[in-house]
């Protein structure tokens, strides 16, 4: 369970990204994240492994008070919360296997990586999370080389390289055209039923909260607008999340 109390962030210039948030999330739910830009959905998700340090309020996960976590608890909880960036953050010069294999640095000793060895074991987990995502045979091509699903789809693997529990999705898909978007949301949907992963996924378009979520979040100013089923979310609510003027595009 993660639990999330009266958590609010203010920036060093003012700005109030989170306004008195508070979640109840269970274990093994797929969790879509929707809102403008600037709603706070990205400062939400960052609070929750703290890449960013929120202001005020609580992160209980599992018994455990993130925010209130030494580096070194830190460190242990991180190993156990997948993060999959819009950007991918590959290192685009190294191999497809070498960035995966980098999911397991928080797991090996630190030297492996510095000489760039990976014990054989740890190279056949890469290679059966490569498998997962379905991009196994690119595994020495250049991450460079790669269309931007494919590197999602990189990043991906690179997260299961963790065994995590949650994976945080920071707009995996907005640098991505529809029928890729699809693509990568339907591994983020199988890791979910298959693994039990919890997934908390912020996304623009309601469409694919609607496809792939159980339950939607939606942010507005750093205030939680709405809280519930995707399917609850009607005209009327749409234009309360994203504005009276909005019109929503939907994905095929």
């Amino acid at each position: 369970m993660l639990i999330i109390e009266n958590l609010t962030k203010i920036y060093d210039n003012g700005f109030m990204a989170l306004d008195n948030i508070s979640l109840e999330i269970p274990d093994g739910q797929f969790v879509a994240i929707i809102g403008l830009s600037g709603s706070g959905k990205s400062t939400l998700l960052r609070c929750i492994n703290r890449l960013v340090q929120p202001t005020k309020g609580r992160i209980i996960w599992n018994g455990i008070d993130i925010t209130a976590a030494t580096d070194d608890e830190l460190r242990q909880i991180r190993r156990r919360i997948g993060m999959v960036f819009q950007q991918f953050n590959l290192v685009r010069r190294s191999s497809v296997l070498t960035n995966v294999l980098a999911g397991r640095l928080g797991y090996i000793n630190p030297v492996f990586s510095l000489l760039n060895y990976y014990p054989p074991q740890e190279k056949q987990r890469a290679m059966a999370a490569l498998e997962r995502v379905g991009i196994s045979e690119k595994a020495y091509n250049r991450a460079s080389a790669l269309s931007g699903g494919q590197q999602q789809r990189v990043g991906i693997a690179r997260t299961l390289m963790q065994n995590p529990e949650m994976m945080l999705a920071d707009e995996p898909v907005a640098s991505l055209d529809p029928a890729t978007s699809h693509s990568v949301m339907k591994y983020l949907e199988l890791l979910n039923r298959e693994d039990g992963i919890t997934i908390l996924c912020s996304l623009h378009f309601l469409s694919l909260a609607r496809a792939y979520s159980q339950r939607v979040i939606a942010l507005k100013d750093g205030k939680l607008e709405f809280d519930g089923l995707p399917k609850d979310i009607d005209n009327d609510r749409f234009k309360q999340i994203y504005g009276e003027d909005a019109v929503e595009v939907e994905i095929h």
